[in-house]
């Protein structure tokens, strides 16, 4: 019999386990040909979503968590969720519910058929903002336009992935991560799975602008160095400008005897190439950080607890 794992990351999420796992219970009870592994990767939460975890596997064997010794953000609980997982197949849901549960056996079909990554794409997005929409929809536009690896549109992290793709996953190791563009660059057959997307079960959402905005820059500069490329382009055309500029004032100081102001050219000029020095060397400084971060080779997460037994540092 084939085992699923079914890979829940959880912060702070006490409101919502509870309806989680009543439809997950009521979900599996009815799938008899399969064996389930529930695996929570608690990471730092600060409420009692470990112990509500911990009480669910006292009276249901299928429960496995990793408890982390602190907050290390829901990319790095996927890794240690592939790092745990036991199953043929993993599927990565979010524990508020806004991944319908009722969607696994869809994922598991496709599965059987062949496909490594049964990816669920949203259809709708209830209970979220314009705004958010809006920039989630332009952010895949522009990561597609920066990157050669095709990015799956409107697609999270809720999806089926076969034991080959976790191990591919497995392998990559840097610290600052972007699941949704690895999911694309490890390539493997896909398949999409068309759903509509809920508002959250209970509880507020984890993600803010600023967490978004870190997150969208990570998917950029882990996957591209197009934006390197930025300072070519604005070079170029900016000499000519540059040049055109200079002809048109020599052309109108000769034929009109219009004197210009010097200060103001000057003032102009120094404004203008210095905003383009300070982009650029923003967009190389992103570069250089991550660099930084990567040659440290600091392990990713620490675990201080896996399934009622404390680890010393172990690291998978």
């Amino acid at each position: 019999m084939k085992k699923v794992t079914i890979l829940i990351p959880a912060y702070n999420e006490e409101e919502s386990l509870p309806y989680l796992y009543k439809r997950l219970e009521d979900l599996i009870s009815k799938i008899d040909n399969y064996e389930f592994e529930i695996l929570f990767i608690n990471d730092g939460s600060k409420d009692r979503t470990l112990e509500l975890i911990k009480e669910y596997r006292k009276k249901d064997n299928r429960i496995s968590y990793v408890n982390f010794s602190r907050n290390f953000g829901k990319e790095v609980a996927m890794l240690a969720g592939f790092d745990y997982a036991k199953g043929d197949c993993v599927i990565i849901m979010d524990a508020d519910l806004q991944d319908p549960p009722e969607l696994i056996p869809t994922l598991l079909k496709y599965w059987e058929e062949g496909y490594d990554d049964v990816y669920a794409q949203r259809r709708s997005r209830k209970g979220e903002t314009f705004l958010k929409k809006f920039t989630s929809k332009m952010y895949y536009r522009v990561l597609q336009k920066l990157t050669k690896v095709e990015i799956q549109k409107d697609t999270g992290d809720f999806r089926l992935l076969d034991r080959r793709c976790v191990n591919a996953l497995r392998k990559m190791r840097e610290t600052q991560r972007c699941s949704k563009s690895m999911f694309s660059w490890i390539g493997y057959k896909k398949k999409a799975v068309l759903y509509d997307r809920d508002p959250r079960i209970a509880g507020k959402t984890k993600w803010n602008y600023a967490k978004l905005m870190n997150l969208a820059i990570d998917g950029i500069t882990s996957f591209t160095t197009s934006p390197l490329r930025i300072s070519t382009f604005l070079a170029i055309p900016t000499f000519l400008m540059l040049i055109i500029y200079f002809i048109y004032v020599i052309i109108k100081c000769v034929r009109l005897s219009i004197p210009i102001q010097a200060f103001q050219a000057t003032i102009l000029l120094i404004l203008f190439f210095s905003a383009i020095q300070i982009m650029l060397f923003g967009i190389v400084g992103e570069y250089l950080g991550r660099i930084f971060n990567e040659t440290k080779n600091r392990p990713i997460y620490f675990v201080d607890e896996y399934n009622d037994k404390r680890e010393e540092n172990e690291i998978k």
